[in-house]
């Protein structure tokens, strides 16, 4: 969810409009300070992303070193972001899916933003597709 949240900020903050259903995602297509982007919000289960990932990225012959992966971590603290240039999936089944369908290649950008653990007993997948408040928002 705070991908999505990500992505729908910036396109925004863009002018991108993410309304065509394309390759199991909803897209969008736009230019930032003269450079083309496409923004996806996959629409498959999180866990199996790369169905969706993998064949945009193949569709337009992108180079998976122009590729970002924006995804939330319970590793880290709520409002922290991590930028990664390439890596493995950590415990990230959806990362584990996009690296799948992109051939075994791990060489695409991630941004790992914090969401921090769940409270008390909660259930980690209740936690992750929860609102947060405001303050967690704010962050």
């Amino acid at each position: 969810m705070v991908g999505f949240d990500m992505i729908d900020m910036f396109a925004q903050s863009q002018g991108i409009s993410l309304t065509r259903h394309h390759f199991k995602a909803l897209f969008g297509e736009g230019m930032v300070e003269g450079v083309p982007v496409l923004l996806a919000k996959p629409q498959t289960y999180m866990n199996l992303s790369g169905e969706s990932v993998g064949p945009l990225a193949a569709y337009y012959k992108l180079p998976l070193n122009r590729v970002l992966v924006a995804f939330d971590d319970m590793d880290l603290p709520c409002g922290v972001l991590r930028l990664q240039p390439k890596g493995g999936y950590g415990r990230h089944n959806g990362v584990k899916s996009v690296i799948y369908h992109f051939r075994k290649n791990r060489e695409f950008g991630r941004l790992r933003i914090g969401i921090g653990r769940p409270p008390g007993q909660m259930d980690p997948k209740a936690f992750v597709l929860q609102k947060f408040n405001k303050t967690g928002r704010e962050r």
